[in-house]
């Protein structure tokens, strides 16, 4: 018995052997099994992280925010942290006021004062025992951000009006 091949139906036979390869390449994710033999299709899709917190355990920070170290102080005592962080990033300054302006609320700082100006944004929070200052300003490169954390002055523990008017 002598079997025929000819150019035609081998053709065929490639095309579909790379369709076959191109859609399990395509879906081979969503039907792929993690160590525990489920397939990753049965699990919710995980968030990317898009912010985290750094030193203040409350100010959430853009992901596209770097620290900038020699602009950094940070000052860690038992039960506070105050200081300053400095961050640099690619991100528009308007940008970056709805999200300090959102996120900030949502960690239950109020707002005290937000100033704005054609190159500098400054923000004020404020917590029971705490302020904030945020400050956004644009350069050429980059746009920088300096976020200050510390302790609120009161007029028993700290000065008053009165201590100075003297």
């Amino acid at each position: 018995m002598k079997v025929r091949c000819n150019i035609k139906s081998i053709v065929n036979i490639v095309i579909v052997v790379l369709l076959a390869f191109f859609i399990s390449g395509c879906f081979g994710d969503t039907f792929s099994k993690n160590p525990e033999g489920e397939s990753s299709a049965d699990q919710p899709k995980s968030r990317k992280t898009t912010a985290v917190y750094y030193d203040f355990e409350d100010v959430l920070i853009p992901m596209e925010l770097k620290i900038v170290k020699d602009r950094t102080v940070v000052i860690l005592t038992p039960g506070f942290t105050s200081g300053i962080l400095t961050l640099k990033g690619r991100v528009e300054r308007r940008s970056l006021f709805n999200f300090f302006s959102n996120n900030m609320q949502k960690d239950n700082w109020n707002v005290i004062s937000q100033i704005k100006s054609p190159g500098t944004t400054i923000m004020v929070f404020q917590k029971i025992s705490r302020t904030a200052v945020i400050t956004i300003r644009d350069e050429q490169l980059y746009t920088y951000v300096e976020i200050g954390v510390a302790p609120t002055v009161t007029g028993e523990a700290g000065f008053s009006e009165s201590t100075l008017l003297e």
